[in-house]
């Protein structure tokens, strides 16, 4: 395999991202670089004064079927196919007329932004499955040892700065670079078409398809995974959603929990008020609302005043200085916010290794699939998007709940669907007062819950308790009106159902049934 700088003197232009196309190809000119291009691309080459040879000029033969044939000819594909090192190739070549392609830049139809679109059908779709491009695409990958091949207008600056340095030459490693980089962007394409045909019909859609393909990009490899023993690496655009402004670079565990407590925060994106979120290993450990972040932090804090060392801090609004000042006292891995008011940022950058977030809630899409890893496979699900209002649900007890109980059970609902199975809150209509998750029993929770509470002397008197999934014994919902609860909101759909409701009306407590399980494994 040839291994050295190749010069370009030809190259093949089809791009549906046009963006700094002009002044790319109009540098390519100038060191003397031929320019081949068909239909809108060179339509805007042309127009932007970029003298360019038509591809049916090159070879001989017309655009055929409404531009779905323009660039599947031999003189297209042998020219970036050929290898330049072998007699028999460059023999074939001139027997046959056919010129070397040297660089191809290439970008594929618009398909993943046609689907995103709300009125794009399925034969919206099909028309934006790109052919030509990919072929020409995977034909110079192939060949890089001689062609190279740039999908990414990103890319265009430091090609141009290479060329300008090496004499309109490219290097191995550059044209090895790029073309790693155009296999994965065609699988990337191809899985995203597999997916979307996959869960089509010609006339329905489904939510899982038939197959299921990943092809993410690798956002940044991280110092190790869970543990330092293990490697890890993040992929995808969670960087685009997450930036970091500050601080060590995020770890294996930072990233799941930052995961967590944007999916917890967003649950509170109608909230007109101040949300703040603790969580610790993945768990919340603390929400509270209120007119102002400090007044939020506050009731968030008092839940559990030890479990916040070391974890993460999200709110739904903008920094502001009074509550920077009030957590820069508390040893924090992660902050997170919407965005830092004036002069917050230089204040919490005192602090070198605390890592500072800015989440952009535009760039996450919330009906991504819920993927998980299994020996032998994956397992996809829908994501739990639901937030039940339990004024629609059914009132099972003799009391039913006041309006005060209701606005609890909603806040309850919204944090107790993220905490680990089995799981309770113990909730006011604007703070978690108590918090009991990850037990293998359905009591155990309200019993961890009571017992720190107590131990930390919080009150669960006049408060709800929301569990994600239904009692099945009467003893859980005796335990929580022990505890203080006065309503109690679960789905609902055990064997002993009436049992655990006869137990509620016995305590005077409102009960609600959801109808909807929130388990999380």
């Amino acid at each position: 395999m040839a291994t050295g700088d190749v010069k370009i003197r030809r190259a093949l232009l089809g791009v549906s991202d046009k963006n700094g196309l002009i002044e790319f190809a109009s540098a390519l000119t100038g060191f003397g670089v031929e320019i081949l291009s068909t239909g809108g691309t060179r339509a805007a080459l042309e127009g932007g004064g970029v003298h360019v040879r038509s591809v049916e000029q090159f070879t001989g033969s017309p655009e055929m079927l409404d531009g779905r044939v323009k660039t599947l000819h031999p003189k297209i594909h042998g020219g970036i196919l050929a290898r330049r090192d072998r007699a028999d190739h460059r023999r074939e070549m001139e027997l046959h007329g056919i010129e070397p392609i040297d660089l191809v830049v290439v970008n594929f139809y618009p398909f993943e932004q046609t689907i995103e679109r709300a009125d794009a059908g399925l034969d919206d779709a099909i028309e934006n499955i790109d052919i030509g491009g990919p072929a020409m695409v995977r034909a110079a990958a192939k060949n890089f040892a001689h062609v190279a091949v740039v999908v990414d207008p990103a890319d265009y600056p430091a090609l141009l700065d290479e060329l300008r340095a090496s004499n309109g030459e490219l290097s191995h490693a550059t044209r090895w670079r790029l073309a790693r980089k155009a296999f994965a962007r065609v699988t990337a394409y191809d899985c995203a078409i597999s997916n979307y045909l996959g869960t089509r019909t010609e006339n329905e859609s489904a939510p899982l398809g038939e197959t299921f393909s990943l092809s993410l990009p690798r956002a940044q490899e991280l110092r190790y995974g869970e543990n330092p023993h293990q490697r890890g690496a993040i992929y995808g655009d969670f960087m685009k959603i997450a930036e970091q402004l500050h601080g060590r670079e995020l770890s294996f565990n930072n990233v799941i929990d930052i995961s967590s407590a944007l999916n917890l925060i967003l649950e509170f994106d109608d909230c007109r008020e101040a949300v703040v979120a603790i969580l610790k290993h993945n768990t919340p450990c603390g929400v509270g609302i209120g007119p102002t972040l400090k007044a939020a932090w506050d009731k968030a804090f008092a839940t559990d005043p030890d479990s916040p060392f070391g974890g993460i801090i999200v709110t739904n609004r903008s920094w502001d200085l009074e509550f920077a000042r009030t957590v820069d006292e508390l040893f924090t891995e992660v902050l997170i916010g919407i965005d830092y008011e004036s002069g917050v940022l230089d204040f919490l950058r005192k602090k070198k290794n605390r890592r500072l977030i800015r989440f952009h809630p535009q760039a996450l899409s919330r009906d991504e699939l819920d993927v998980r890893h299994v020996i032998g496979g994956l397992l996809v699900q829908t994501p739990d998007l639901s937030i039940e209002d339990p004024r629609r649900g059914q009132v099972v007890s003799k009391r039913a709940p006041s309006e005060a109980e209701f606005r609890a059970m909603d806040f309850g609902i919204r944090v107790c669907k993220h905490i680990k199975s089995n799981a309770i809150v113990f909730a006011t209509e604007d703070r978690t007062l108590a918090v009991g998750g990850g037990a293998t029993s359905r009591i155990d929770p309200v019993y961890s819950a009571r017992e720190k509470a107590a131990r930390l002397n919080i009150s669960l008197k006049d408060t709800v308790l929301v569990s994600e999934a239904l009692f099945p014994f009467p003893d859980g919902p005796a335990l929580a009106a022990e505890a203080g609860a006065t309503a109690i909101a679960q789905p609902g759909g055990a064997v002993r159902d009436r049992e655990v409701i006869e137990a509620a009306d016995a305590r005077g407590l409102a009960m609600v049934f959801t109808g909807v399980r929130h388990f999380r494994h």
